[in-house]
């Protein structure tokens, strides 16, 4: 069933608006369709940065004694692997599909501020140089953990210093991204078009933005008051001078946990959409899923000091936020049973975009489990600081938000290029993926019950083989995404392939199939106008 009545202004006048070309088009960009591609190839250039320090630390941890790296030097790559996918990768890569797909999804020309959408893309490009060109000052790049913890910066050398502004950049981005796309949902829609009538990774997006306005300047405030502590003689932190360390980890947990939110709701928003598309069938429980998206969000607010177990926290408050943990694993089963009810007798074909999703459900529910179990704060004071925890936000970060992104990569390139991609080659991609990330990171719950500690360099000699599946899962991994950039994307980007159709999946729905593919420069100048008739635009 359609979404809309067709007329002259659903389709772009290409011959009437010429897309400026050279690279005056990406430089003074603020076409939101050329904005979300940069942002996409930004995240994904970070992310192979971001891997190539992953395959240097599982190099140095393939088997007992120092092989390659100094501790010193494995700090910092634990650091910035970490700072750089959450930061550079995943966080980027989504704000690339909101710009991409959220005015096509809602029948607007464009984001709301087209020229604050160009410099949000723009700060982010020396924000990363000076993240990775820290490596190159003196003492080397931040060792204090991607959590930054006090007091380990305040003796930090310079880097630390780029790293903090580095990190105000990349929050001032996201900050106006998130009020471009705010703005843009609650206005620009099409007429007839209701909240309720919202594509779900609008509201997922709608929701994260909010977030990310709640919580990017509580980051802020944590590293501007680290960096008064290193050069203006505060002591907020420092217990020399009256100060508390464990105040930087409630002021920064107050914004990391939201934060694992912000990374994976918008993933939760594209399989919303892939798996209505490919069981043929309307999303199951779509106004459930809207309030277990704004559930998820409230309580991540309260949950932030489960991260603190350790640090000498009163019986009454360990229990309050053990329970308030628990509680969040009640809308996000929420949704895993709907995407379950949503699959459940429906016509389904296992096209490379599905086999992401429910790949997805499968892996991202194994990481929810070992959450909960981390949730207990008797079992997480064994566990706290363990390999456990590295296989239990691999498994939401890397097989949820990455994972995600690959489904709605699948889903709508051949909407992006115009050309289909390669179906084997997509199954190969996946299939390599799901592989390679389990061999890494499942034996790292064996390590971490056994003992391990995280971001050490060495281990003796019980972990050995252990370690050694997992650095060999670790480069399968990597390979697997070069292989999918090389095989998939790049063919994609130059035309080379079968060309797609207008909605070249059969049970999609939306309004951005009802644009030609590749979609025009210029879209929906004119709004669409909504059938009464539709009560739910779902992709």
């Amino acid at each position: 069933m359609s979404a809309v009545i067709h007329h002259p202004g659903v389709h772009s006048h290409d011959h009437e608006h010429h897309a400026p070309y050279g690279w005056r088009r990406w430089l003074y960009a603020t076409n939101h369709k050329d904005i979300g591609t940069m942002y996409l190839l930004f995240s994904f250039t970070m992310l192979i940065i971001g891997g190539l320090l992953a395959m240097l630390i599982r190099m140095e941890l393939f088997q007992p004694g120092l092989q390659f790296v100094n501790p010193g030097l494995f700090n910092q790559l634990t650091t910035m692997h970490g700072l750089i996918m959450v930061f550079g990768a995943i966080m980027p890569g989504f704000v690339g599909f909101a710009n991409w797909m959220v005015p096509l999804q809602i029948g607007a020309a464009d984001m709301a501020f087209a020229r604050m959408n160009n410099l949000s893309f723009w700060l982010l490009i020396p924000a990363a140089l000076m993240l990775v060109g820290s490596f190159f000052m003196p003492g080397g790049a931040p060792a204090a953990g991607w959590t930054l913890y006090a007091p380990l910066t305040l003796q930090m050398g310079p880097s630390m210093d780029a790293g903090i502004f580095a990190m105000h950049i990349l929050g001032a981005s996201s900050i106006m991204g998130s009020i471009n796309i705010i703005v843009t949902i609650l206005n620009m829609r099409a007429p007839g078009m209701t909240l309720m009538k919202m594509p779900l990774f609008c509201w997922t997006w709608l929701i994260t933005a909010y977030l990310l306005i709640a919580v990017m300047p509580v980051l802020a405030g944590a590293i501007t008051m680290t960096l008064t502590d290193r050069h203006f003689g505060t002591s907020f932190f420092n217990p020399a001078g009256g100060g508390d360390p464990v105040l930087y980890q409630h002021i920064f947990w107050f914004f990391g946990h939201p934060e694992v939110y912000i990374m994976i709701l918008p993933a939760f928003g594209i399989v919303s959409a892939v798996i209505p598309a490919f069981a043929r069938k309307r999303l199951f429980g779509y106004t459930s899923m809207v309030y277990a998206t704004a559930s998820i969000a409230i309580l991540s607010f309260i949950v932030w000091a489960h991260h603190m177990f350790t640090t000498g926290m009163p019986v009454v408050g360990q229990l309050f936020f053990m329970y308030a943990t628990m509680l969040i694993a009640v809308p996000t089963g929420v949704k895993i049973f709907n995407w379950i009810a949503t699959m459940w007798r429906g016509s389904m074909t296992f096209e490379t975009p599905m086999l992401f999703a429910v790949g997805f459900i499968f892996v991202f529910t194994m990481g929810g489990f070992t959450g909960l179990i981390l949730a207990m704060a008797p079992v997480d004071i064994q566990l706290q600081d363990t390999y456990y925890v590295v296989a239990h936000f691999h498994y939401v970060l890397v097989a949820g938000s990455l994972f995600g992104m690959f489904a709605g990569a699948y889903f709508w390139l051949p909407k992006w290029t115009g050309v289909m991609y390669n179906e084997v080659r997509g199954k190969i991609h996946f299939w390599a993926s799901l592989i390679f990330f389990n061999i890494t990171f499942f034996p790292m719950h064996f390590l971490g019950l056994a003992g391990m500690p995280r971001r050490y360099a060495d281990y003796p000699m019980q972990f050995a083989d252990f370690n050694a599946i997992a650095s060999v899962g670790a480069f399968g991994f990597g390979l697997a995404q070069v292989y999918f950039f090389l095989f998939v994307v790049l063919p994609c980007m130059r035309g080379k392939g079968e060309k797609a159709a207008q909605n070249p999946w059969e049970g999609a729905e939306g309004l951005e199939w009802e644009v030609p593919s590749p979609a025009p420069f210029h879209t929906f100048e004119t709004p669409p106008k909504l059938n009464a008739a539709a009560t739910k635009i779902v992709a």
